[in-house]
Protein backbone atom coordinates (compact mmCIF):
# COMPACT_ATOMS: atom_id res chain seq x y z
CA UNK A 1 0.00 0.00 0.00
CA UNK A 2 1.02 3.73 -1.17
CA UNK A 3 2.54 6.14 2.08
CA UNK A 4 1.09 9.20 2.40
CA UNK A 5 2.07 12.04 0.23
CA UNK A 6 5.19 13.60 1.70
CA UNK A 7 3.51 17.21 1.90
CA UNK A 8 0.51 15.55 4.06
CA UNK A 9 2.85 13.46 6.35
CA UNK A 10 4.79 16.78 7.57
CA UNK A 11 1.18 18.86 8.08
CA UNK A 12 0.77 15.69 10.43
CA UNK A 13 4.12 15.87 11.89
CA UNK A 14 3.54 19.65 12.31
CA UNK A 15 0.15 19.14 14.23
CA UNK A 16 2.21 16.88 16.35
CA UNK A 17 4.63 19.47 17.37
CA UNK A 18 2.18 21.84 18.17
CA UNK A 19 0.67 19.69 20.51
CA UNK A 20 -2.72 19.89 18.35
CA UNK A 21 -2.75 16.10 16.86
CA UNK A 22 -6.47 14.76 16.90
CA UNK A 23 -7.28 11.60 17.91
CA UNK A 24 -10.60 9.89 18.05
CA UNK A 25 -11.08 9.32 21.37
CA UNK A 26 -12.37 6.12 23.61
CA UNK A 27 -15.84 5.32 24.82
CA UNK A 28 -15.59 5.48 28.74
CA UNK A 29 -17.96 5.48 32.10
CA UNK A 30 -16.28 8.98 33.39
CA UNK A 31 -19.08 11.55 34.58
CA UNK A 32 -20.70 13.42 31.58
CA UNK A 33 -19.36 16.93 31.04
CA UNK A 34 -18.34 16.58 27.31
CA UNK A 35 -21.18 15.69 25.18
CA UNK A 36 -24.18 17.62 23.52
CA UNK A 37 -26.73 15.83 24.91
CA UNK A 38 -28.57 18.51 26.96
CA UNK A 39 -31.78 16.85 27.88
CA UNK A 40 -30.34 13.04 27.73
CA UNK A 41 -32.68 12.38 24.60
CA UNK A 42 -29.82 10.20 23.32
CA UNK A 43 -30.14 7.78 25.59
CA UNK A 44 -33.48 7.61 26.57
CA UNK A 45 -35.31 4.53 26.71
CA UNK A 46 -38.60 5.76 25.88
CA UNK A 47 -37.42 7.64 23.29
CA UNK A 48 -36.08 4.57 21.83
CA UNK A 49 -39.01 2.56 22.13
CA UNK A 50 -41.22 5.02 21.18
CA UNK A 51 -39.53 4.92 17.83
CA UNK A 52 -40.15 1.42 18.10
CA UNK A 53 -43.64 1.84 17.97
CA UNK A 54 -44.04 4.45 16.10
CA UNK A 55 -42.73 2.84 12.97
CA UNK A 56 -44.24 -0.58 13.74
CA UNK A 57 -47.76 1.80 13.94
CA UNK A 58 -46.83 3.42 10.03
CA UNK A 59 -45.58 -0.33 8.85
CA UNK A 60 -42.42 0.86 8.09
CA UNK A 61 -39.63 -1.90 7.83
CA UNK A 62 -37.59 -0.60 5.61
CA UNK A 63 -33.73 -0.12 7.09
CA UNK A 64 -32.57 2.83 4.34
CA UNK A 65 -34.25 5.15 2.23
CA UNK A 66 -33.40 3.81 -1.07
CA UNK A 67 -32.28 6.45 -2.91
CA UNK A 68 -31.88 10.38 -2.79
CA UNK A 69 -35.39 12.45 -2.09
CA UNK A 70 -35.61 13.40 -4.89
CA UNK A 71 -35.69 9.91 -6.30
CA UNK A 72 -37.12 7.08 -4.25
CA UNK A 73 -36.12 8.15 -0.71
CA UNK A 74 -39.04 10.65 0.32
CA UNK A 75 -40.94 8.33 2.41
CA UNK A 76 -43.85 8.52 4.18
CA UNK A 77 -42.43 9.71 7.71
CA UNK A 78 -40.92 13.00 5.89
CA UNK A 79 -44.16 15.17 4.99
CA UNK A 80 -45.40 13.93 7.99
CA UNK A 81 -42.17 15.03 10.79
CA UNK A 82 -41.66 17.70 8.75
CA UNK A 83 -45.25 19.59 9.28
CA UNK A 84 -44.90 18.62 12.91
CA UNK A 85 -41.59 20.35 13.11
CA UNK A 86 -43.03 23.80 11.04
CA UNK A 87 -45.83 23.42 13.75
CA UNK A 88 -43.99 23.46 16.79
CA UNK A 89 -41.34 25.96 15.77
CA UNK A 90 -44.32 28.28 14.63
CA UNK A 91 -42.45 28.26 10.73
CA UNK A 92 -44.85 28.18 6.81
CA UNK A 93 -42.48 25.05 5.95
CA UNK A 94 -39.61 23.10 7.40
CA UNK A 95 -37.32 21.08 5.05
CA UNK A 96 -34.64 18.40 6.97
CA UNK A 97 -31.50 17.63 5.73
CA UNK A 98 -28.59 14.52 6.73
CA UNK A 99 -26.82 16.62 9.44
CA UNK A 100 -26.18 20.53 10.35
CA UNK A 101 -23.43 20.64 8.15
CA UNK A 102 -25.35 19.74 5.15
CA UNK A 103 -27.78 22.18 6.29
CA UNK A 104 -25.66 24.62 6.48
CA UNK A 105 -23.06 23.94 3.22
CA UNK A 106 -26.59 23.26 1.19
CA UNK A 107 -28.11 26.43 2.21
CA UNK A 108 -25.05 29.10 2.33
CA UNK A 109 -23.60 27.67 -0.96
CA UNK A 110 -27.09 27.97 -3.04
CA UNK A 111 -29.13 30.84 -1.71
CA UNK A 112 -26.91 33.92 -1.81
CA UNK A 113 -26.35 34.53 -5.16
CA UNK A 114 -23.20 36.27 -7.00
CA UNK A 115 -23.17 39.81 -6.08
CA UNK A 116 -25.18 39.48 -2.86
CA UNK A 117 -23.47 39.94 0.44
CA UNK A 118 -22.99 37.85 3.33
CA UNK A 119 -22.20 39.29 6.83
CA UNK A 120 -21.46 36.54 9.32
CA UNK A 121 -19.79 36.77 13.13
CA UNK A 122 -16.49 35.67 12.91
CA UNK A 123 -17.07 33.28 15.35
CA UNK A 124 -19.80 31.34 13.00
CA UNK A 125 -19.18 27.21 13.03
CA UNK A 126 -16.70 25.86 10.38
CA UNK A 127 -19.99 24.73 8.40
CA UNK A 128 -21.37 28.05 7.88
CA UNK A 129 -17.80 28.67 6.69
CA UNK A 130 -17.46 25.98 4.65
CA UNK A 131 -20.54 26.92 2.90
CA UNK A 132 -19.97 30.31 2.37
CA UNK A 133 -16.89 29.37 0.88
CA UNK A 134 -18.65 27.05 -1.80
CA UNK A 135 -21.08 30.92 -2.19
CA UNK A 136 -20.57 33.12 -5.39
CA UNK A 137 -21.50 35.93 -2.46
CA UNK A 138 -18.68 38.15 -1.30
CA UNK A 139 -18.67 37.36 2.28
CA UNK A 140 -17.24 39.71 4.64
CA UNK A 141 -16.77 38.72 8.88
CA UNK A 142 -17.76 41.57 11.74
CA UNK A 143 -16.67 41.15 15.30
CA UNK A 144 -18.38 38.91 17.62
CA UNK A 145 -21.47 39.92 18.72
CA UNK A 146 -20.91 43.77 17.79
CA UNK A 147 -23.26 45.24 15.71
CA UNK A 148 -21.75 48.71 15.84
CA UNK A 149 -19.21 47.38 13.50
CA UNK A 150 -21.48 45.18 11.62
CA UNK A 151 -23.51 48.71 10.62
CA UNK A 152 -20.29 50.03 9.43
CA UNK A 153 -20.11 46.77 7.01
CA UNK A 154 -23.64 47.08 6.03
CA UNK A 155 -22.89 50.85 4.63
CA UNK A 156 -19.86 49.15 3.21
CA UNK A 157 -22.38 46.61 0.99
CA UNK A 158 -24.16 50.05 0.01
CA UNK A 159 -21.70 51.55 -0.85
CA UNK A 160 -20.59 48.99 -3.25
CA UNK A 161 -24.15 48.37 -4.29
CA UNK A 162 -24.34 52.31 -5.36
CA UNK A 163 -20.66 51.98 -7.37
CA UNK A 164 -22.76 49.47 -9.47
CA UNK A 165 -25.99 50.38 -9.42
CA UNK A 166 -26.78 47.26 -8.77
CA UNK A 167 -29.61 45.91 -6.30
CA UNK A 168 -28.06 43.26 -4.54
CA UNK A 169 -29.11 41.30 -1.13
CA UNK A 170 -27.47 41.39 2.19
CA UNK A 171 -27.61 38.28 4.18
CA UNK A 172 -26.69 38.82 7.95
CA UNK A 173 -25.69 35.65 9.72
CA UNK A 174 -24.85 34.47 13.23
CA UNK A 175 -25.92 31.87 15.91
CA UNK A 176 -28.06 31.81 18.70
CA UNK A 177 -25.58 30.01 21.27
CA UNK A 178 -21.93 30.15 20.08
CA UNK A 179 -20.73 26.20 20.22
CA UNK A 180 -17.49 27.45 21.91
CA UNK A 181 -17.60 30.12 23.70
CA UNK A 182 -21.97 29.50 24.80
CA UNK A 183 -22.84 33.08 24.88
CA UNK A 184 -25.76 34.50 23.04
CA UNK A 185 -26.12 37.50 20.64
CA UNK A 186 -28.63 40.17 21.65
CA UNK A 187 -31.17 39.34 19.12
CA UNK A 188 -33.88 42.27 19.47
CA UNK A 189 -31.28 44.59 18.74
CA UNK A 190 -29.75 42.45 15.50
CA UNK A 191 -33.46 42.21 14.57
CA UNK A 192 -33.61 46.26 14.66
CA UNK A 193 -30.50 46.51 12.55
CA UNK A 194 -31.63 44.23 9.69
CA UNK A 195 -34.95 46.03 9.45
CA UNK A 196 -33.15 49.29 9.29
CA UNK A 197 -31.23 48.40 6.51
CA UNK A 198 -33.52 45.94 4.72
CA UNK A 199 -30.95 42.70 5.47
CA UNK A 200 -32.28 39.58 5.47
CA UNK A 201 -31.40 37.62 8.58
CA UNK A 202 -30.00 33.55 9.10
CA UNK A 203 -29.61 32.16 12.40
CA UNK A 204 -28.11 28.77 13.23
CA UNK A 205 -29.71 27.17 16.41
CA UNK A 206 -28.24 24.18 16.82
CA UNK A 207 -27.13 24.39 20.85
CA UNK A 208 -30.33 26.43 21.07
CA UNK A 209 -33.10 23.49 21.05
CA UNK A 210 -34.06 22.03 24.02
CA UNK A 211 -31.92 24.86 26.17
CA UNK A 212 -33.95 28.12 25.69
CA UNK A 213 -38.24 28.35 25.50
CA UNK A 214 -40.35 26.52 27.80
CA UNK A 215 -40.41 23.65 25.34
CA UNK A 216 -37.24 24.16 24.10
CA UNK A 217 -38.03 26.06 21.04
CA UNK A 218 -34.86 27.54 20.64
CA UNK A 219 -33.84 31.65 21.52
CA UNK A 220 -35.48 32.91 18.63
CA UNK A 221 -39.06 31.79 19.62
CA UNK A 222 -37.93 32.01 23.30
CA UNK A 223 -38.09 35.98 22.41
CA UNK A 224 -40.68 35.89 19.58
CA UNK A 225 -38.68 36.90 16.87
CA UNK A 226 -39.23 34.33 14.76
CA UNK A 227 -40.98 36.63 12.30
CA UNK A 228 -37.89 38.61 11.32
CA UNK A 229 -36.06 35.87 10.29
CA UNK A 230 -35.74 34.57 6.99
CA UNK A 231 -34.37 30.96 8.29
CA UNK A 232 -33.59 29.44 11.59
CA UNK A 233 -31.13 26.21 10.57
CA UNK A 234 -31.79 23.57 13.61
CA UNK A 235 -29.65 20.79 14.07
CA UNK A 236 -30.52 17.82 16.14
CA UNK A 237 -27.89 16.00 17.74
CA UNK A 238 -27.27 18.32 20.49
CA UNK A 239 -30.43 19.15 22.75
CA UNK A 240 -32.60 16.32 20.30
CA UNK A 241 -30.25 13.59 21.12
CA UNK A 242 -30.74 12.40 17.36
CA UNK A 243 -29.26 13.26 14.16
CA UNK A 244 -30.29 15.16 11.03
CA UNK A 245 -30.99 19.11 10.82
CA UNK A 246 -34.07 21.37 9.34
CA UNK A 247 -34.36 24.59 7.37
CA UNK A 248 -37.19 26.80 8.75
CA UNK A 249 -38.40 29.50 6.47
CA UNK A 250 -41.20 30.23 3.90
CA UNK A 251 -42.15 27.13 1.41
CA UNK A 252 -41.01 29.28 -1.06
CA UNK A 253 -37.56 28.54 0.70
CA UNK A 254 -38.14 24.64 1.02
CA UNK A 255 -39.06 24.68 -2.80
CA UNK A 256 -35.52 26.85 -3.31
CA UNK A 257 -33.43 24.57 -1.49
CA UNK A 258 -35.03 20.95 -2.72
CA UNK A 259 -34.17 22.13 -6.32
CA UNK A 260 -30.43 24.29 -5.78
CA UNK A 261 -29.14 23.05 -2.63
CA UNK A 262 -26.52 20.02 -3.61
CA UNK A 263 -26.01 18.68 -0.31
CA UNK A 264 -29.58 17.83 -0.34
CA UNK A 265 -30.12 16.99 -3.68
CA UNK A 266 -27.46 14.61 -3.88
CA UNK A 267 -26.87 12.30 -1.07
CA UNK A 268 -29.41 9.31 0.22
CA UNK A 269 -32.16 10.25 2.17
CA UNK A 270 -32.50 9.38 6.20
CA UNK A 271 -33.91 6.24 6.95
CA UNK A 272 -37.18 5.95 7.89
CA UNK A 273 -35.99 4.91 11.38
CA UNK A 274 -34.50 8.01 11.72
CA UNK A 275 -36.80 10.50 10.38
CA UNK A 276 -38.71 8.70 13.47
CA UNK A 277 -37.09 9.03 16.06
CA UNK A 278 -36.34 13.15 14.84
CA UNK A 279 -40.56 13.12 15.46
CA UNK A 280 -40.19 11.18 18.54
CA UNK A 281 -38.01 13.21 20.26
CA UNK A 282 -39.42 16.15 19.03
CA UNK A 283 -42.66 14.70 20.77
CA UNK A 284 -40.96 14.41 24.03
CA UNK A 285 -39.50 17.81 24.05
CA UNK A 286 -43.76 18.82 24.35
CA UNK A 287 -44.11 16.40 27.05
CA UNK A 288 -40.62 16.94 28.99
CA UNK A 289 -40.54 20.50 30.35
CA UNK A 290 -38.96 19.08 33.44
CA UNK A 291 -35.90 18.26 31.79
CA UNK A 292 -35.70 21.59 30.10
CA UNK A 293 -36.62 23.20 33.41
CA UNK A 294 -33.76 20.82 35.36
CA UNK A 295 -31.37 21.58 32.78
CA UNK A 296 -31.87 25.80 32.93
CA UNK A 297 -31.50 25.23 37.28
CA UNK A 298 -28.66 22.95 36.48
CA UNK A 299 -27.08 25.83 34.20
CA UNK A 300 -27.45 28.54 37.48
CA UNK A 301 -26.02 26.36 39.78
CA UNK A 302 -23.16 25.87 37.99
CA UNK A 303 -22.83 29.98 37.45
CA UNK A 304 -23.16 30.69 41.42
CA UNK A 305 -20.75 27.56 41.67
CA UNK A 306 -17.89 29.18 39.84
CA UNK A 307 -18.38 32.57 41.78
CA UNK A 308 -17.91 30.27 45.20
CA UNK A 309 -14.30 29.11 43.59
CA UNK A 310 -13.46 31.85 42.56
CA UNK A 311 -13.42 30.78 38.80
CA UNK A 312 -16.05 33.61 37.09
CA UNK A 313 -12.66 35.13 35.81
CA UNK A 314 -11.92 32.23 33.26
CA UNK A 315 -15.20 31.89 32.13
CA UNK A 316 -16.67 33.24 28.99
CA UNK A 317 -19.97 34.54 29.91
CA UNK A 318 -22.78 31.97 29.40
CA UNK A 319 -26.50 31.68 30.67
CA UNK A 320 -26.29 28.49 28.38
CA UNK A 321 -25.70 24.83 28.14
CA UNK A 322 -21.91 25.52 27.55
CA UNK A 323 -19.49 26.49 29.44
CA UNK A 324 -15.68 27.14 28.61
CA UNK A 325 -12.79 28.25 30.89
CA UNK A 326 -10.14 29.64 28.50
CA UNK A 327 -6.86 28.43 29.66
CA UNK A 328 -3.97 29.44 26.99
CA UNK A 329 -1.68 26.91 25.32
CA UNK A 330 -2.27 23.64 24.04
CA UNK A 331 -0.32 21.76 26.35
CA UNK A 332 -1.39 23.46 29.89
CA UNK A 333 -5.08 22.87 28.54
CA UNK A 334 -4.61 19.45 27.73
CA UNK A 335 -2.74 18.66 31.25
CA UNK A 336 -5.37 19.98 33.10
CA UNK A 337 -8.50 18.27 31.07
CA UNK A 338 -6.18 14.83 31.98
CA UNK A 339 -5.88 16.13 35.39
CA UNK A 340 -10.01 16.56 35.61
CA UNK A 341 -10.24 12.65 33.82
CA UNK A 342 -8.16 11.05 35.92
CA UNK A 343 -10.44 12.47 38.52
CA UNK A 344 -13.37 10.56 37.22
CA UNK A 345 -15.23 13.70 35.06
CA UNK A 346 -15.13 13.85 30.94
CA UNK A 347 -13.97 17.65 30.24
CA UNK A 348 -12.80 17.63 26.78
CA UNK A 349 -9.73 20.15 25.86
CA UNK A 350 -10.53 22.29 22.79
CA UNK A 351 -7.32 23.59 21.42
CA UNK A 352 -5.91 25.58 18.57
CA UNK A 353 -6.35 25.67 15.92
CA UNK A 354 -10.31 25.04 16.48
CA UNK A 355 -9.95 28.37 18.37
CA UNK A 356 -7.44 31.00 17.81
CA UNK A 357 -4.11 30.65 19.76
CA UNK A 358 -4.27 32.03 23.49
CA UNK A 359 -7.81 30.69 23.54
CA UNK A 360 -7.74 27.57 23.96
CA UNK A 361 -10.04 25.89 26.62
CA UNK A 362 -11.82 23.57 28.56
CA UNK A 363 -15.73 22.98 27.70
CA UNK A 364 -17.95 22.33 30.35
CA UNK A 365 -20.79 20.81 28.89
CA UNK A 366 -24.24 21.02 31.32
CA UNK A 367 -27.10 18.35 30.96
CA UNK A 368 -30.48 17.91 32.70
CA UNK A 369 -28.49 14.61 34.59
CA UNK A 370 -25.76 16.48 35.86
CA UNK A 371 -26.47 16.45 39.64
CA UNK A 372 -25.55 19.56 42.07
CA UNK A 373 -23.23 17.70 43.51
CA UNK A 374 -21.08 17.00 40.34
CA UNK A 375 -21.39 20.15 39.11
CA UNK A 376 -19.47 21.51 42.65
CA UNK A 377 -16.78 18.39 43.06
CA UNK A 378 -15.74 19.37 39.26
CA UNK A 379 -15.29 23.03 39.74
CA UNK A 380 -13.90 22.17 43.35
CA UNK A 381 -11.24 19.77 41.31
CA UNK A 382 -10.45 22.38 38.42
CA UNK A 383 -9.86 25.40 40.98
CA UNK A 384 -6.91 22.53 42.87
CA UNK A 385 -5.51 22.56 39.48
CA UNK A 386 -4.81 25.93 38.89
Amino acid sequence: MKQLPQPLEQKLVARQEQNALRKLPLANQLIDFASNDYLGFAKSEAIFTGTHRYLVAHNCINNGATGSRLLSGNHSLYPLTEAFIANFHESPSALLFNSGYDANVGFFSAVPQKGDFILYDELCHASIRDGIQLSHAKAYKFKHNDFEDLELLIERCHTERSRGNLHNEIYIVTESVFSMDGDCPNLEELVQVATKHNCYLVIDEAHALGVFGEKGEGLVQFLGLQEHFFARIVTFGKGLGCHGAVVLGSAELSSYLVNFARSFIYTTGLSPHSVATIGIAYQALNAKASAIGELKERINFFNQEKNRFSLKPLFVRSKSAIQSAIIPGNATVKAIAKQLQDKGFDVKPILSPTVPAGQERLRFCLHSYNTEAQISEVLYALSSCL
